[in-house]
């Protein structure tokens, strides 16, 4: 593949995973496993060959509804899929951001989340945005909230909104729209990712 042809940035909905393993009669929270180990692959792969940003959807604000069970599952892999990240990040040369309302998350994983994003933060390679308690309404919420909260301090005027002060509060400021989306589970539908940012 030539650099010109390289997408700077991939947005990736990982889905499928429960499907993967109810088809082999292999309990959920190994599919969700497997799904982790590939998305290990597919961002290591993507730093080789020069993407500059990858953004994956982890965790919809929607998931919560599934059972406990499974929920208690898909958060302790997240929490020890950054923990070792944190370890590696040296020889990785990954950049790790999280991107939702991380409010609702355990405390523990809270600090994994931030030592993570801390101990990557001066690399160089690759940032690998992960989508945890996200949502795409949310976060044009959030982003109303915040602007609204500027008005009401007079810091700005309602003339002053337009699309680039909304991206600026955005969980995706600095980063460039994505260039290319792949559903893992071939279904052709956003399901409340990057709603925003996937207009094109």
């Amino acid at each position: 593949m030539g650099e010109k042809n390289v997408p700077q940035h991939i947005a990736i909905i990982m889905d499928g995973n429960r499907r993967w393993a109810k088809k082999r009669n292999l309990p959920v929270k190994l599919g969700h496993k497997q799904g982790a180990e590939t998305l290990k692959k597919i961002v290591r792969y993507a730093n080789k060959i020069g993407v500059k940003y990858v953004t994956v959807y982890a965790f919809s604000t929607e998931n919560w509804k599934r059972s406990e069970e499974e929920v208690n599952a898909l958060m302790g892999l997240l929490e020890n899929y950054l923990d070792m990240f944190a370890k590696e990040a040296d020889t990785e040369n990954i950049v790790i951001k999280v991107l939702g309302n991380l409010s609702q998350l355990s405390e523990s994983l809270q600090e994994s989340i931030e030592k993570t994003v801390k101990r990557t933060e001066n690399n160089t390679g690759i940032i690998f945005n992960i989508g945890l308690n996200y949502g795409g309404r949310d976060e044009i919420v959030h982003a109303v909230k915040e602007i609204s909260q500027q008005i009401k301090n007079g810091d700005i005027d309602c003339s002053d909104i337009n699309e680039e002060l909304i991206s600026k509060h955005l969980y995706t400021k600095n980063i460039p729209d994505p260039d290319l989306l792949i559903r893992t589970s071939g279904e052709i539908r956003l399901s409340n990712f990057l709603p925003w940012q996937l207009v094109y």
